[in-house]
This record gives structure tokens, C-alpha cells and sequence, in this order.
């Protein structure tokens, strides 16, 4: 079983130009997420996936493999672009505006795709700032009574008709695939939903695919504004050199 993460980079972000190459305690964001994805226990390789030359000579020069792809419509289109000559049995989408991801909860999806034969898995964490319940930019996530996604959204989900005390869920960017369906992926097409709420995920949950999953705990920063720069710069400067 061979183990591949890639990373999709790409230099024209909506939100935040140049996002990948935005400088965060003296690295990189792209660097901060390829360093800790080389230090999952389970990976073989680890790769970064663009098509902009500055994103190419800048992951060189900390040591990364690159590969240059064409355009693409999502991250995923990406990622499968990447690993179209390589060997690989289960593929995971690292997006590259996680600096604080660990590599123990991307080895938890390894675990999980070979101990249960899934096709799609992902990850999810309790919301801790009731400020990220209303944040678009912070994914929520609801899943059935066996941890498969029901739907992901930028809108407070689930919306509470009256004050109750459950937990709500933010999805984290990082998903996990079989390469057949990574392939099957590519080739469906664009969901009404996953237009409305610009989430790919949405993508496979339109087609009648299931996406498991994996809860672990995690209060990382996720880059979307220059807000979010901020407070992973303050987080990341504090960490051991």
C-alpha cells in the first residue's frame, strides 16, 4: 500500500494573493505545511502540486518535489493531475493554508481508509470560539450516527430553533482518497451545491458518494484573511526553532 500526500498550491487565491508564498514567521505558509506533512510516520512521499513558476522556485529552495500541472478548477483536480505517473494507493489533499496541521491526524486518515476500505475521508473538530460558528470562512460539518458526512457549509450549521447544548463541528482541509475514486472524482460533475458554497467536498456528497469522518482535536488557524495571518504568525513564532 503506497501512501502519497499532496499538497495543491496555487498563486491566484480569491481572498488572499499570493497565499502560499505569504511569509508567516519567517517561512513560507507552503513550507509550514510541507514540513509538517513530511513528518507523517505513514507517508512514502510528500508532494507539492502548482502551476505558477514563482510557487515552483520558492518550494525548491527548501528542498520540496514539485510538480507543475496545468490548470485546474479545484485543489483536487489538482492533486490528481500530480499523481497521474506515480504510484499511489491512497492519496491525501493536503490544502496548503493549514500551518499548524499535525502529522499524527494525517496519519489517523491513513489508518482509517485501510482499516475500513472507505473511499473518502476527512477531518473535523469541535468548535471552540463561538465566533467560528457564524465565520463563513470556518466550514461546518454535520455527519450521521457512524461519523459519515451529511453536509458541509460556510452558514451556521446545524441553525438551533432553540438554545441547545450539542457540539458543532469545523471541517478541517484535508481529505483522503482511494485512487479510483480520486479519478472518479475529477470526472463528476460540478454539484449545484458545491457552486453555491464554493466546497468541492460537496462535490461527491451531490453524487451519492459517502465521505467519512474522522473527528480528532485540533484549534489550528486556517489562512483566509490577513486576520488569520496574524494570529498563526503570534502562534507559530512562539513554537521551539
Amino acid at each position: 500500500m503506497r501512501r502519497a500526500i499532496v499538497i495543491p498550491a496555487r498563486y491566484g487565491s480569491t481572498r488572499l494573493a499570493g497565499k502560499p508564498l505569504v511569509e508567516i514567521a519567517g517561512k513560507p505558509l507552503v513550507q509550514w505545511v510541507y514540513e509538517r506533512a513530511s513528518a507523517s510516520a505513514l507517508k512514502d512521499e510528500v508532494l507539492i502540486a502548482t502551476d505558477d513558476e514563482r510557487i515552483r522556485k520558492r518550494c525548491a529552495d527548501f528542498g520540496a518535489e514539485v510538480v507543475m500541472t496545468g490548470r485546474c478548477r479545484s485543489g483536487t483536480d489538482r492533486v490528481c493531475q500530480a499523481i497521474r505517473n506515480r504510484e499511489a494507493d491512497i492519496v491525501v489533499n493536503l490544502q496548503g493554508d493549514e500551518p499548524e496541521i499535525r502529522p499524527d491526524m494525517i496519519d489517523a486518515l491513513f489508518r482509517a481508509m485501510e482499516a475500513e476500505e472507505l473511499v473518502m475521508a476527512t477531518l473535523c473538530s469541535k468548535i471552540g470560539d463561538p465566533d467560528e460558528y457564524e465565520n463563513p470562512h470556518v466550514v461546518k460539518c454535520v455527519f450521521d450516527r457512524n461519523n459519515f458526512a451529511l453536509y458541509f457549509s460556510r452558514a451556521p450549521l446545524p441553525f438551533l430553533q432553540r438554545p441547545a447544548s450539542i457540539p458543532f463541528f469545523k471541517h478541517i482541509g484535508v481529505y483522503a482518497f482511494t485512487r479510483p475514486f480520486l479519478e472518479t472524482f475529477v470526472t463528476l460533475p460540478e454539484g449545484r451545491l458545491e457552486a453555491a458554497e464554493s466546497l468541492e467536498q460537496l462535490r461527491a456528497l451531490e453524487a451519492g458518494y459517502r465521505i467519512k469522518v474522522i473527528l480528532t482535536e485540533y484549534d489550528g488557524v486556517g489562512i483566509d484573511t490577513e486576520a488569520d495571518l496574524e494570529r498563526a504568525a503570534e502562534r507559530l513564532a512562539r513554537l521551539p526553532a
